[in-house]
């Protein structure tokens, strides 16, 4: 995976992102399923995902807390 500097911030980020968007009732409501889909994010080094907390009213943040958590 390559990485570029995020503006001056000196944060490295990777060069896909995973958009979590559909992550809930506004797509993918299965929460194993998103799961599965951001651990091989992780496992390909992908260290950047959109996320915002109007995404499915929230729950999206939620789906993604609940799989960085102990990764």
């Amino acid at each position: 995976m390559e990485y570029r500097t995020l503006g001056r911030t000196g944060v490295k980020v990777s060069l896909l992102c995973l958009g979590a968007m559909m992550f809930g009732p506004w797509g993918n409501d299965d929460r194993d399923d998103a799961t599965r889909i951001i651990h091989r994010a992780l496992d390909s080094r992908i260290n950047f995902i959109d996320t915002a907390d109007v995404f499915s009213a929230g729950v999206s943040d939620e789906i993604v807390g609940q799989a960085l958590k102990g990764r």
